[in-house]
């Protein structure tokens, strides 16, 4: 007698079948549907910043939590509305700081464009060595003029070609480095969103400065200025201190591989292209480091809102230094703290407990700057 294998209408496949899912079609509906908008971004969220009007459920819902938190004794958590700027063509104008004038498309007429600055598509991460996109027409003219490798230019179709604009299609012309010409729908789909000015720029990964050399070149000047950041995530805020640096003479900054913010197109365009002329190194141990900077002669001063020394007293400043600016939440940590030879507090009349990373480290070299030249 046959067996089961053997017999007619034989199973010939396991009865243990697939897991049921959704087979990558829920991934793909939200293609094109644009980045996913932070929680201060989303005009239904309890913490919603942004200026546009608050819509009446999402201020039932502050109000909701400011009543629970006050019941439990602790801080509401909940948004700051009208502290974060998330519409097209409004922030005060330009030249106003935060502003951007109106949207306008071609022949200078109103694109009526509000809402969130999000454009239509999604931009994926791409990975650490793969070539970035920066984009601003300043970034991408000092980039430029510094001979920043580059790899294509795209600019938008009916782009206003102002000087710099004209600077840019120049000079990478006469660096061999490809023109080409695509829709603005195309580039806000490339950028993610990020405000372009209709020009970007492809660059490959960026070229960190060996920190030993950064040292050695910063102690060859009169006055050896240098930045650190300790755990700083935000590139816009690494951007933002890259600029201040090379607005007061520091001759480089240096900040952790791990668990901080590297110089992307973000920190590019923030620094307003600063980064093509301040040297940023990359260091594996940033307490190690601070230490190697210390037997170079340098005075290692941390930024601390609870410092022992007020920054309008900082007598150091005069001497080689190195200033540390702690991260946007928990400020220095432990080890960088004791590694620091003093810590120094800014002097402020209001009941703010502390400054953005950023401002509190251009306050602190505008200072520096200011001591020196008085002294130098």
């Amino acid at each position: 007698m046959p067996g089961n294998s053997q017999r007619r209408g034989r199973r010939l496949t396991s009865k243990a079948t697939a897991p049921k899912g959704s087979g990558g079609k829920n991934k793909d509906s939200l293609a094109g549907r644009g980045r996913t908008l932070p929680a201060d971004e989303r005009p239904w969220h309890k913490g919603y910043s942004g200026t546009e009007k608050l819509p009446q459920r999402t201020a039932w819902k502050q109000d909701k939590e400011r009543r629970a938190a006050a019941e439990e004794g602790r801080a509401p958590k909940i948004g700051q509305p009208g502290t974060k700027d998330t519409t097209w063509g409004k922030g005060g104008g330009r030249g106003v700081p935060g502003g951007r004038g109106p949207t306008t498309g071609r022949g200078g007429k109103p694109t009526g464009r509000t809402g969130p600055r999000v454009a239509p598509g999604r931009k994926s991460n791409p990975s650490k060595d793969s070539p970035e996109l920066l984009v601003g027409r300043n970034p991408v003219l000092e980039a430029l003029r510094a001979q920043v490798p580059a790899t294509a230019l795209y600019t938008a179709q009916g782009i206003d070609m102002d000087e710099r604009t004209k600077e840019i299609i120049r000079t990478a012309a006469d660096r061999g480095i490809a023109n080409l010409e695509i829709s603005r729908a195309e580039l806000d789909r490339m950028t993610g969103g990020v405000l372009h000015q209709g020009v970007g720029l492809q660059v490959p990964p960026f070229a960190y400065q060996p920190f030993e050399d950064m040292v050695a070149a910063s102690l060859e000047q009169q006055a050896p200025l240098l930045v650190a950041l300790d755990g700083v995530t935000d590139p816009r805020n690494l951007g933002a201190v890259i600029r201040s640096a090379a607005a007061f003479g520091a001759q480089g900054v240096f900040v952790p591989e791990r668990r901080a913010a590297g110089i992307t197109a973000t920190a590019w365009r923030t620094s307003a292209g600063a980064a093509a002329r301040v040297p940023v190194a990359q260091v594996t141990n940033l307490t190690r480091s601070l230490k190697a900077c210390r037997d170079a002669g340098f005075m290692v001063v941390g930024l601390d809102a609870d410092g022992e020394t007020d920054l309008y007293d900082l007598e150091a400043a005069v001497g080689p230094l190195v200033v540390v600016v702690g991260s946007e939440g928990r400020g220095l940590s432990r080890l960088v703290g004791e590694t620091c030879d003093l810590t120094v507090s800014i002097p402020m009349i209001s009941e703010v407990e502390s400054l953005n990373a950023s401002v509190a480290a251009a306050v602190t070299l505008a200072e520096v700057a200011r001591r020196r030249s008085v002294e130098l």
